[in-house]
């Protein structure tokens, strides 16, 4: 087990099933099992997958003032996150509309509320981070706060920068600058997906780059085993939905990192997690157990458990 700080954004999510994307006009459209609601956002998917396989983990947030916690830990729930770290400080909590169709394409609505202005209370961030194995942030702007911490406890970084943007490159400066581990998708990227990988790692002298590619797989860069290689996706389960596989597959493999210290024993279960996440509705469901990644790992990889994790 290792002990993970999260931070990042939790928000209330509504995934809407359409026909396809772009959506036709209609006054009104009633389907069955078509719209569903809960909570999500990367640092609570990342958190929740993380606690799932069975980590210690912190997850430090902030929502609105009048957010009813319950949405966070609904009934039946087999894993419990701590909401200790989640503080009730915004005029609203932020949310999001995710429309996706039968082709995997998605559209996604996003309102931040007023997170991007307000700041995430410190004082209780250094023992925390002193005692924590690794720091996992998403991009938003109150995270910045907890990477000096981090560096000067010499925790690794972890960032989900998810959506790249050049001409917002700037505005992720410190979290490029001080990840030792980045992940992306490649919806944005132009150009030859290696030669950014490359780029980002040359640039900012980063040890490990994941870039998901959908469908595709991904392609993952290790500046120590001097790797930049592609993976094809793989399948343990029919798709429902993709949304939130990022987040799994990121979790699922900052797990493995730390406990194998090898990316691609990391790599290879964390696509199996995804992989099987995909299968349910919602960002926040759907998660493998070890033992299904024991069984997977064997099947899909012909690989045993790795050494030195004996049950």
């Amino acid at each position: 087990m290792s002990t993970f700080i999260v931070a990042g954004v939790i928000q209330i999510e509504t995934i809407i099933k359409v026909d396809h994307i772009p959506i036709e006009y209609h006054p009104i459209t009633s389907r069955s099992d078509s719209i569903f609601t809960s909570a999500g956002g990367d640092a609570y998917n990342e958190a929740l997958a993380l606690s799932w396989l069975g980590n210690d983990v912190k997850l430090l947030s902030m929502v609105g003032r009048n957010q009813d916690y319950s949405i966070l830990n609904p009934p039946g729930r087999s894993v419990t996150l701590k909401t200790d770290y989640i503080l009730p400080v915004l005029e609203h909590t932020p949310t999001q509309v995710l429309l996706y169709d039968r082709d995997r394409k998605e559209q996604i609505f996003e309102d931040l509320k007023d997170i991007r202005d307000s700041r995430y209370s410190m004082a209780m961030i250094t023992p925390m981070t002193a005692s924590s194995d690794m720091v996992v942030l998403s991009n938003a702007n109150f995270c910045k706060s907890f990477i000096k911490p981090a560096v000067e406890y010499g925790k690794k970084i972890a960032v989900n920068i998810h959506t790249y943007d050049n001409d917002k490159e700037i505005y992720n400066k410190d979290f490029l600058e001080n990840a030792s581990i980045l992940y992306f998708s490649d919806d944005t990227i132009d150009g030859d997906p290696f030669d950014f990988v490359r780029s980002i790692a040359d640039k900012y002298n980063t040890d490990i780059i994941i870039l998901g590619q959908g469908a595709h797989g991904l392609i993952i860069y290790d500046r120590n085993k001097n790797i930049n290689v592609h993976y094809d996706s793989v399948m343990t389960n029919e798709v429902v939905n993709t949304a939130g596989a990022g987040n799994a597959l990121f979790a699922c493999f900052l797990h493995r990192y730390l406990e194998t210290g090898d990316s691609i024993t990391a790599i290879k279960d964390a696509m199996l997690f995804a992989s099987y996440k995909i299968g349910y509705m919602g960002t926040s469901n759907g998660f493998m157990t070890v033992d299904q990644l024991d069984q997977w790992r064997s099947f899909i990889w012909g690989e045993k458990r790795p050494a030195g994790l004996d049950k």
